[in-house]
């Protein structure tokens, strides 16, 4: 009888899946190659975000394709599926998930076995039930997110010039981001740049006249860089005239009007929220272990507590952090934790493949860099303080030296280059959100926009 290879199911396509698929494709080179393992990847996309490129990417300093790793092309010995995991049934190691194709073949969910699973899904917008937000609210976790936002503040600027009701024009120029987090800040730092760049080609238009309001909830913002470094960013942000407001909801949204909990009432077309994440329900349809939070109940070692041939970490994954001080915490969900996880994961998967003994996930965070706009920023690593322009200089090495492939690399390198040579682009592509528009209004249609 012929032995089955031994599958591999990896359930996201993100930090940890794409590390861990491309750790576990090395370290099982040979397994591979004579066909005793087989590694599957479900993905709803089939590309990496590297997300912490989307304000570059909003600002129009990075084009929109550089920022996202093609999976096929990286993983090209791993089986790459698009579609999204629905269900787990760990007891029966199955699961089932859905294609493109699910729909049009009127055929359902379709189940997969596995021998070993790696839970990666990562985590989707923690929101609230702010009246309103659902319809006019945007976030700020994809790429196409980020394009969509770039265009959206190119056009409100637009339609403020070309107005002449000043209430309209108001509500266009007011700008309001929810959570003072990494997100929050840096999209909002890079947005209001480049719409200050771009006002310089409008005759009616000033930065002046921009309204950016930044709402927190707690006492502080960007708790990662310290809480010196977090008084410099609100100190630097309301030098730029960016009204931050501390200790403040945002208590409803509808139409087009920011309430705040202080009683503050900002007509606005622009609703960003930022404001934290949750684990992705996928987890919640599992026979897995979670915590009280939602997140898989992992061990050291990153496999699920109590659990044999089941895997996690990342946002999905709550992992205790062994260089800690104090018992009980858990490695925070970022990044940084994320791609040195998933090295990890896949050499413990290749050993216990092989009954070889697994080790333990060890990182002691060395700190965070955030930007604030072109040339400006914080940093706070390896205990040095760091502000303005070389902060702006260590986020931009940093996060060059982690981007995927040199291919990525080479290119964000020369798109930066090129931008220092020559000036900022300030078009608005937001036709791309509509392409066929034009053509359903010449086949006698009705463009989207009025039929919404």
């Amino acid at each position: 009888m012929v032995k089955e290879p031994v599958r591999i199911l990896v359930v996201g396509g993100g930090y940890v899946g794409m590390y861990t698929a491309l750790r576990l494709q090395r370290k099982l080179k040979p397994e591979l190659k004579r066909g005793e393992a087989e590694i599957v990847v479900v993905t709803p996309d089939p590309y990496m975000t590297y997300q912490p490129f989307l304000p570059e990417a909003a600002a129009g300093s990075i084009s929109p394709r550089h920022v996202v790793v093609p999976l096929r092309r990286v993983l090209d010995r791993c089986r790459i599926v698009i579609g999204e995991v629905k269900t787990v049934d760990h007891a029966k190691r199955t699961a089932s998930f859905t294609t493109l194709a699910t729909a049009d073949e009127g055929s359902g969910a379709v189940d997969i076995t596995y021998d070993e699973i790696v839970m990666a899904p990562g985590s989707i917008s923690r929101t609230l039930p702010v009246p309103g937000l659902a319809e006019h609210g945007v976030g700020f976790k994809t790429v196409e997110e980020a394009i969509g936002l770039r265009n959206h503040v190119i056009e409100q600027m637009d339609i403020a010039s070309s107005t002449r009701d000043p209430a309209i024009r108001d509500a266009a120029l007011t700008f309001v981001f929810v959570g003072g987090g990494y997100a929050g800040v840096e999209a909002l730092g890079e947005l209001e740049d480049m719409a200050r760049y771009a006002s310089r080609y409008y005759h009616n238009v000033k930065a002046e006249d921009m309204k950016w309001i930044l709402v927190e909830a707690s006492g502080r913002i960007l708790p990662e860089v310290g809480e010196e470094m977090g008084k410099y960013t609100v100190r630097e942000l309301r030098r730029r005239n960016i009204d931050v407001r501390l200790e403040t909801r945002l208590d409803s949204c509808e139409d087009r009007v920011a309430v705040l909990s202080d009683g503050s009432r900002f007509p606005t077309r622009t609703v960003v929220w930022t404001a934290g994440v949750k684990p992705h329900p996928v987890l919640a349809a599992t026979d897995l272990p979670l915590n009280e939070r939602g997140r898989l109940d992992c061990t050291a070692q990153l496999r699920v507590d109590g659990v044999t041939h089941a895997w996690g970490a990342g946002d999905a994954a709550a992992v205790p952090d062994v260089t800690a001080d104090e018992p009980g915490k858990e490695c925070a969900p970022n990044a940084q934790h994320a791609v040195r996880q998933a090295r990890t994961l896949g050499d413990n998967i290749a050993a216990s493949l092989r009954e070889q003994p697994l080790k333990e996930y060890t990182h002691k965070y060395v700190g965070s860099v955030a930007s604030l706009g072109l040339h400006k920023g914080v940093a706070h690593v390896y205990g040095r303080k760091l502000k303005g322009y070389p902060a702006w200089f260590m986020h931009r090495v940093y996060h060059l030296s982690r981007v995927p492939t040199v291919n990525r690399k080479s290119r964000v390198l020369s798109e930066w280059v090129l931008s220092g040579l020559f000036k900022r682009e300030i078009v608005s592509l937001g036709s791309l959100e509509h392409p066929r528009a034009e053509f359903e209004l010449a086949a006698g249609g009705r463009s989207p926009k009025e039929s919404s």
